[in-house]
Order: structure tokens, then sequence, then C-alpha cells
């Protein structure tokens, strides 16, 4: 059975979702891939894991680098399964580009490189906004590309976590 919550965020409404395993979606109003894997039997109700959800964010908001644990549930396939499992290893307040990040992929899969497009791709359908932090993802020479949930939040986020600089570049 698959369970939301809403969540009342600085940056919007938000839709959380989760299952037995573990939270499998945290949504932004108005996102690109806004509820993908969400399927149409859903209940809207509190359980401890979408709680634990609303927690971390409530932590992450307030400006603190959060220490509540969410069980995660990944939904999608086993190649953006291995992405969002990087992008859970980038610091609080770092950013790394999708050349960086296309490389540590390429080196899990013994391959001599990787695509920063294909792995831009998978970074673009993360399911789970902000928890998985994909915001954190910048492109070559600080270019601020590819935000499903929009530029504007990507930059408040960034600001939020103190790793903004004044370098980033953002396309009109």
């Amino acid at each position: 059975m698959q369970y939301v919550m809403k969540y009342k965020s600085p940056v919007g409404d938000m839709l959380l979702a989760a299952d037995d395993i573990g939270l499998f979606g945290v949504w932004l109003t108005n996102e690109k891939y806004f509820a993908s894997a969400l399927g149409q039997d859903y209940i809207e109700t509190s359980t401890p894991i979408l709680e634990a959800g609303k927690a971390w964010l409530d932590q992450y908001f307030e400006g603190k680098v959060p220490t509540v644990k969410v069980p995660l549930h990944f939904v999608g396939t086993e190649f953006r399964k291995l992405v969002w499992e990087f992008l859970l290893e980038i610091p609080y307040g770092k950013t790394i580009t999708y050349g960086e990040l296309a490389k540590k992929v390429a080196a899990k899969k013994g391959l001599r490189q990787m695509s920063a497009q294909a792995v831009g791709g998978a970074v673009g359908h993360n399911e789970l906004s902000i928890i998985v932090p994909c915001h954190r993802v910048v492109g070559a020479n600080g270019n601020l590309t590819g935000y499903a949930g929009g530029l504007d939040r990507k930059v408040f986020f960034l600001k939020l976590e103190g790793a903004y600089k004044d370098d980033f570049y953002l396309p009109k």
C-alpha cells in the first residue's frame, strides 16, 4: 500500500509518499516529474515513515543538517538507483558537477567513462527531492542547470546550505 502526506515548505507545498519499505517520493508542487512514482491507489494519512520524512524536512528548512534517519525506497531502474546512491554521498553544503558524478558512476560500474548527460537524466528523475540531494549537482564551470523543481528552488536550497557561490551561472 502507498501512503501520502502533504507538507508546507518555504518553497511551496510538497507531497511525501511512502510504502511499507520506506519513503519513495518527495515532490515539490509543479515539479517536472511530480508524483511519477505514485500509483493511483494510495491513502492520505500519517505513518512513522512519513513522519520521519516530515521531521527531516523540518530540520532541513530550519537550516540544520538533518539528523533524522528516514528509511528510503528507491523506485527506478538499477542505473538510476546507482546514481541516487551517489547523490546521498554529497555532503550538506557541498556541490559536485555532473562530470564528476559521471566519473564516480563509471568507476563503480567498471567503465572507463560515463556520459554526464546519462547521469544527468538519472539525477533529473530523482523521486526524493531534497532528501536525496540532486540540487547539489551543478554543471561544468558552476552552471546551475537541470533542476526538475525549478532553478529558483535549487538556488534557495544551495543558499540555505551555504553552498551557493557568487560565480554560479544562472541561465536566463
